[in-house]
């Protein structure tokens, strides 16, 4: 962003950064909840504190720097890392309007058996000034609740509080040992609902932490431009081929 990215130059960011939950693995191949489970445990989601709040300052502040005025950054977090990131970007300057609820409707069970269970993730939204873009009306028509003469309805039954699966079926990217590529792979549909409320056709989605490039995927399909920055290798030649080998073939196959 420091580099290559003009200042007040883009319109959306959604950032997908690390939580810093790693460093114990736990593995559970012989779940019978919905198939083998394996705690996530990345070297890249590894950090002392002190470090992990040095980075996520200055990848905020970036964020800050690259955004347009009235431009709109959405961060996905869990309790463990919500508290930080809402503290930081107060302080750099953001406001925050809303905190929105994804709960994740097949979320592996309590396996320890001393918390809570766990089956919810956050999506913080911060906006840069007071001339934020929020399409309501397009975002209505997301809405699957509708009104008993089966209109469009008001959102608060949903974006505050959103039912999705952990991504799963053709849409999860997996290896040849039919393991995630990515542990953390955001749905698509959580995607369109950030990229069609902050953002119109023709505007430039920046996503810092791109993963297999789902952002890119649905920016595409709803005529945004894109840029996205990943430093893990792997992750890259997925994103790419996912975006622009895979849709050529596809549009080759309809075309003849």
């Amino acid at each position: 962003m420091e580099e290559e990215i003009d200042k007040e130059s883009i319109n959306l960011i959604y950032a997908d950064p690390p939580y810093n939950l790693s460093g114990r693995p736990l593995n559970l191949t012989n779940n019978t909840t919905g198939g083998a489970f394996y705690k996530m445990n990345e070297e890249w989601d590894t950090w002392d504190y002190e470090s992990y709040m040095d980075f996520t300052e200055k990848w905020i502040r970036n964020s800050w720097k690259v955004l347009i005025p009235s431009g709109s950054l959405y961060i996905s977090c869990t309790y463990h890392n919500i508290g930080e990131i809402i503290f930081i970007a107060k302080r750099i300057g953001f406001k925050i309007n809303n905190i929105i609820t994804w709960y994740k409707t097949n979320a592996m069970p309590n396996i320890t058996k001393r918390t809570f269970t766990h089956a919810t993730e956050y999506v913080c939204w911060f906006v840069k000034g007071n001339k934020w873009v929020y399409n309501y009306e397009d975002l209505k028509k997301l809405n699957p609740h509708k009104t008993k003469n089966g209109e469009l309805k008001q959102m608060r039954d949903f974006l505050d509080f959103i039912e999705l699966p952990i991504v799963q079926g053709k849409e999860r990217l997996r290896n040849n040992n039919g393991r995630a590529i990515h542990p953390t792979q955001k749905p698509e549909k959580l995607l369109e609902i950030i990229i069609m409320a902050s953002s119109k056709k023709g505007d430039i989605v920046l996503d810092p932490f791109f993963g297999t490039g789902t952002t890119g995927v649905v920016c595409s399909r709803l005529g945004r431009k894109w840029i996205g920055i990943e430093i893990n290798r792997t992750y890259y030649q997925v994103a790419h081929r996912r975006l622009f080998i895979t849709k050529r073939r596809e549009k080759r196959y309809v075309k003849n």
